[in-house]
């Protein structure tokens, strides 16, 4: 037994110290090349640093699963922001602060979530319900006050392995763009369903008031005698001629749009609607004032229904400014970007075109319908110009935008792609 534990004794010795040396003294021992050695030789040393190392890797470890779940939230597609149970902001993501409208900053860890949506007070009561409500919403849809933008949101609450409520966590998605299509869509269908009433009654209507017009006109003729005939037969054929343009104004919207594309410079399409725009409507004194820069990039569209848009858009501004004031249009190249960097829709270049007055402006309660067809706040209006302007522009794969002026007044954006979707200028129904 002695002499067994003095054989074994060097052995171990001699291994921890230089398995080299090791090999010499015990030939039967394998070499230090071979797998066994190299196995013997790495398990010894980490049982001679085992506590040291152990931690050593646990600190990295910890460090690199901290940096990856970092990296994973500040780089997902959607917005996420987490509290803790005390109110304290946990984590925000970057695109979290461009949907909300906020700019970035690492001093808001730590902070109470209400003072960092102070500026939000919609999106900061769905938060504060996370401890409050016993069925937290999910793929529910906000519209925010401050922006417009449309969010689609989703509540949760964050529990520990005992099932204890430590925190919750909002994660949205700015849905303004799916939003816009899907509103497209819907309006597409009330067309269509407008257009075939209106195909049906055109006929019906337009005969009897092109006979009310010619048959009021020979009366006319004949009675020049009686001034009191004269002044009824006239407000006969000017009624008469209204309800036609009318008609044929319900048939123009409801009408699908043939685009005939080409690549057009957009500045001359504005200039032609501004000399257009004299012969719809005096504008008495209002001046017209046109930035246009000389390097504004020409777009694929069709300059006729484009004409139309700024057309009526001055049109509008002339009405509504009783012949005083200025109408400023200024064109500008922009680069567009999604809101959520999440790549769902297409990005590229973008002409956009403000249109500005300093009339008496749109009253805040009419501003999300002034592109409702039929709706109108002027007493001999159709309520169709600016449905027909919307739906040029979603033609053109393009969006317009509508704004009141904190000094007075009315702001319409129109934004274009330089090279749009093809199969939007299709026909529809083709």
């Amino acid at each position: 037994m002695e002499k067994s534990l003095a054989e074994k004794e060097p052995s171990i010795t001699i291994l921890a110290a230089d398995p080299l040396s090791a090999a010499a003294c015990h030939p039967a021992m394998p070499s230090p090349k071979s797998p066994a050695t190299r196995r013997t030789a790495s398990t010894a040393g980490i049982r001679s640093t085992k506590p040291a190392a152990r931690k050593r890797a646990q600190i990295e470890s910890a460090d690199d699963g901290d940096n990856f779940y970092r990296d994973l939230v500040w780089t997902l597609r959607n917005g996420v922001l987490a509290v803790t149970l005390d109110g304290n902001v946990a984590v925000m993501n970057e695109v979290a602060y461009r949907i909300l409208g906020l700019k970035p900053s690492l001093e808001d860890v730590g902070r109470p979530f209400t003072y960092v949506l102070r500026d939000l007070p919609d999106v900061s009561r769905i938060v504060a319900g996370a401890f409050d409500l016993s069925h937290l919403p999910n793929r529910a849809e906000l519209r925010l006050k401050s922006t417009g933008k449309v969010i689609g949101y989703t509540l949760s609450q964050v529990r520990d392995r005992r099932g204890r409520l430590t925190g919750a966590t909002l994660f949205f998605k700015d849905l303004t763009r799916v939003e816009q299509l899907e509103e497209r869509e819907r309006l597409r269908d009330r067309l269509a369903a407008l257009g075939e009433m209106a195909a049906a009654i055109a006929h019906e209507v337009k005969n009897p008031l092109a006979g009310i017009e010619v048959m009021a006109g020979i009366l006319r003729r004949q009675l020049t005698d009686s001034e009191d005939a004269q002044a009824i037969l006239g407000d006969i054929i000017k009624e008469a001629k209204m309800a036609n343009a009318i008609v044929l104004e319900v048939l123009d919207f409801v009408r699908p749009i043939r685009l005939q594309v080409e690549r057009i410079s957009l500045a001359d399409v504005i200039r032609d609607a501004v000399s257009m725009a004299e012969t719809h409507v005096p504008r008495g004194g209002v001046a017209v004032r046109v930035s246009l820069p000389e390097d504004l990039a020409r777009i694929q569209g069709d300059p006729h229904q484009l004409r139309q848009i700024f057309i009526n858009l001055l049109t509008n501004a002339f009405e509504a400014m009783g012949g005083r004031g200025v109408v400023d249009i200024v064109a500008t190249s922009v680069a567009e970007e999604d809101p959520t960097t999440s790549g769902d829709t297409q990005t590229g270049p973008m002409v956009q075109v403000e249109v500005t007055d300093d009339g008496p402006g749109v009253p805040p309660d009419v501003m999300d319908r002034i592109f409702s067809p039929f709706f109108t706040t002027k007493p001999q209006g159709s309520g169709l110009g600016l449905a027909i302007v919307r739906k040029i522009v979603d033609a053109h794969d393009g969006r317009i935008d509508v704004s009141a002026r904190q000094v007075g007044g009315t702001s319409f954006r129109v934004t274009l792609p330089v090279s749009g979707d093809h199969e939007l200028f299709r026909e529809r129904g083709d």
